[in-house]
């Protein structure tokens, strides 16, 4: 997404282009116009340009709206067919350097939406046998742009970036959900000691911690899942302040279901064009289920980075599957890798979700002109979200063993065993043998058959880590 710079060497060719504010020398070869030109001037921020899913949305509204106004008979058919061909070519990929307005931009993303229209345009006269930037021939504004404003498109191309690239990032988490469950049924038998607050507490069994991480990714996906819907109700044909002025009656109920056929998602009229143009609440809520599995990648990342520390000063638990070396002095060291790129990626995306969520209460009466810097969040916030979890999922989960012998170790050593005397002897008398085993080092079991009028044998059998892991008394 780093945008090329537009080419300003003397030695290279260039044209003259007009908009309504004067005219601009554009390099010959460049399929943007003036409006482009101006915005690329005015916004040297980021180096970064809009999301390739948010262009194709973009281009997928101007396609969709070239062939319902031609249906309409309000646009030629040659000039609809001419548009439509220079837009299929960018959804093939062709002519991706050619948008290149920054992120941060004019509000509502004006610049954006007329670097698309002027592509197209410049792209159909070519096709049409024309030049570049012969407006008598295609027009960016009353061709490409026809029935349309900057406040309907972007939000609809929004809502249509959102919905391609949201099942990738559910599919991603339940595949890393999938294999989190298959460790879950391959260790349900390693006893291993729980641990609350990073302390001893009784045990449990790998699996059925393991478990909890599977469940907690399936919830994630089902939060993105739940809030799809409502970005399948768009507000294109609301033109510039919902009213639909300047587009046909008929306009916004061809075009969804125009772009329904073309993206297949199952797309329908908003019920209230002015709402889907206020307001990107819609987006605070997807963005809102990232956080949330932002926040449980991070604390399950995190544990397997607790259970893989050592080899011999951590827990050591789990062996993770080693994927580079880990210093550039220490010989031999391996690190959690995948993990560490997993938490780093989580944050990114609390960041994200913390920009969209102010941008979304930025709205003022029948615009909320901070779309640009959402869309630009939101994608970048799926894209990076998927490719995380399914490295992760790949380079590190489906590859992390248990270390059996080092979980029964811990199992049989956490003074957490005292819990199953607490039903036999009481709380305080089984507090004093877990004080004494801490002084002493003694085990809990050889301390409760002696103090807690167990016996040896009664002690091993009510106190046997695997039958602590079931519920009931001991």
């Amino acid at each position: 997404m780093r945008k090329p710079r537009p080419s300003r060497g003397p030695s290279k060719a260039t044209r003259v282009e007009r908009d309504t504010m004067g005219e601009m020398i554009l390099p010959a070869d460049a399929l943007y116009g003036a409006q482009t030109a101006r915005a690329v001037e005015n916004f040297p921020i980021s180096g970064l340009c809009a999301h390739p899913a948010f262009v194709d949305a973009t281009v997928r509204v101007k396609l969709a709206a070239a062939r319902v106004n031609a249906r309409l008979k309000l646009l030629p058919a040659a000039k609809a067919k001419a548009i439509e061909q220079a837009a299929q070519e960018v959804l093939d990929g062709r002519w991706r350097d050619q948008f290149l307005v920054d992120v941060y931009q004019a509000g509502a993303g004006t610049s954006h939406n007329m670097n698309v229209n002027e592509v197209l345009a410049n792209r159909a006269c070519e096709l049409l046998g024309g030049r570049r930037g012969d407006k008598e021939l295609v027009d960016p504004n009353d061709d490409v742009n026809m029935a349309q404003s900057t406040n309907d498109v972007v939000p609809t191309a929004m809502r249509l970036a959102a919905l391609d690239l949201a099942p990738p990032a559910v599919e991603a988490l339940q595949g890393l959900a999938d294999t989190f469950q298959a460790k879950a049924r391959d260790w349900d038998g390693v006893v291993k000691s729980g641990r609350t607050h990073l302390m001893d507490a009784t045990p449990i069994r790998l699996g059925q911690e393991v478990s909890g991480w599977a469940a907690a990714l399936r919830s994630a996906a089902v939060r993105i899942l739940n809030v799809l819907p409502e970005m399948g109700a768009l507000g294109i044909g609301g033109t510039a302040v919902g009213t639909g002025l300047n587009a046909d009656p008929r306009y916004p109920k061809l075009i969804v279901e125009e772009l329904s056929r073309l993206t297949g998602a199952p797309l329908v009229l908003a019920p209230s064009p002015f709402y889907a143009m206020q307001s990107l609440a819609p987006f605070a809520a997807l963005s809102s289920t990232l956080r949330t599995a932002a926040v449980e990648l991070l604390r399950i990342g995190g544990d397997v980075r607790l259970l893989g520390s050592g080899p011999n000063t951590g827990l050591g638990e789990l062996k993770l599957p080693p994927v580079q070396p880990g210093s550039s002095i220490m010989p031999g060291k391996v690190n959690p890798s995948m993990a560490e790129m997993l938490a780093m990626v989580s944050y990114q995306v609390l960041g994200l979700d913390t920009a969209i969520a102010t941008a979304a209460s930025g709205g003022q009466l029948e615009l909320n002109v901070m779309m640009p810097v959402v869309a630009f969040d939101l994608c970048h916030a799926l894209t990076i979200l998927a490719n995380a979890v399914r490295a992760f999922d790949e380079r590190c989960a489906q590859g992390l063993e248990a270390d059996e012998a080092r979980c029964r170790h811990y199992a049989e050593r956490t003074v957490s065993l005292a819990t199953a005397l607490a039903p036999r002897i009481g709380y305080a008398a089984s507090a004093e043998i877990v004080k004494e085993s801490v002084r002493t080092g003694r085990s809990i079991v050889d301390l409760a058959g002696e103090k807690g009028d167990l016996g040896s044998a009664e002690a091993r059998r009510v106190l046997d880590p695997a039958r602590l892991t079931r519920p009931g008394r001991a």
